[in-house]
């Protein structure tokens, strides 16, 4: 089965790919939260594609329209019933909206490294002051930014996922989105760095020259923390 509104918009003559319901089922259990997450099920359709159902009904439908827009996020077509969630195969149109918002990721937020070396001065010197233990805070404040990121935890669910199609224009976009996909990854992992590294000199923890050396620049925010954080290297009994 074909649908084409110019040349080609979603498909189930191809196979279903490798991995594809792991994939949507990590997609679905993050964006239903762990409470709900835990009572997503996917299972294959005869015809291709995959099915999702939640196991409660309370705000089944408010779920399932979050569930398909991450899902579309991803490149596929989705179609939300009143009881399931159908996801039906690439769709020309999604891979190319995709493309877009990976490109606007590129060129707004993950080109702001001010921005996260800021989110991770607020969260690292809120947690020192909950006690948090020192030795896990560069851990938790990069958990914490790559959530504020969200395409760390994106890009993450898709691990596994073998990505083809026997169509050439579908190919083609398979292949635009994935080395975009490749350079967000790249820049996600320097906010990362940069955000755990933050959160060394928060703790009063010395940074490498090499961190120093290869790090991104964050610019004013990144200075003013090496200003002002103590110059001594402080331990789990004495940080409170």
């Amino acid at each position: 089965m074909t649908m084409d509104s110019s040349g080609s918009s979603w498909f189930l003559d191809d196979p279903a790919p490798s991995g594809q319901e792991q994939v949507v089922q990590r997609i679905c259990a993050r964006v239903a939260g762990p409470v709900v997450g835990a009572g997503v099920h996917v299972a294959s359709l005869p015809l291709g594609g995959v099915q999702v159902w939640l196991d409660s009904p309370r705000n089944r439908w408010r779920f399932y329209h979050r569930m398909a827009r991450e899902l579309r996020l991803a490149g596929w077509h989705t179609e939300a019933g009143p009881d399931r969630l159908l996801l039906l195969g690439w769709s020309a149109v999604c891979l190319s909206h995709r493309a877009r918002m990976l490109s606007a990721a590129l060129t707004g937020r993950l080109a702001d490294f001010d921005k996260t070396a800021f989110m991770a001065v607020m969260i690292s010197t809120r947690l020192r002051h909950e006690g948090f233990p020192v030795r896990g805070l560069p851990a938790e404040v990069e958990a914490r930014c790559g959530d504020a990121l969200r395409w760390p935890a994106r890009l993450a669910d898709l691990d596994g996922l073998e990505r083809r199609s026997s169509l050439e224009p579908l190919r083609l976009r398979l292949a635009q989105v994935a080395g975009l996909e490749a350079k967000v990854c790249r820049r996600c992992g320097e906010h990362l760095a940069l955000a755990s590294k933050v959160a060394r000199m928060v703790a009063g923890g010395a940074v490498p020259a090499r961190e120093r050396a290869s790090g991104p620049r964050a610019g004013l925010t990144e200075r003013m923390v090496c200003v002002s954080v103590p110059n001594v290297t402080m331990t789990a009994g004495t940080a409170r």
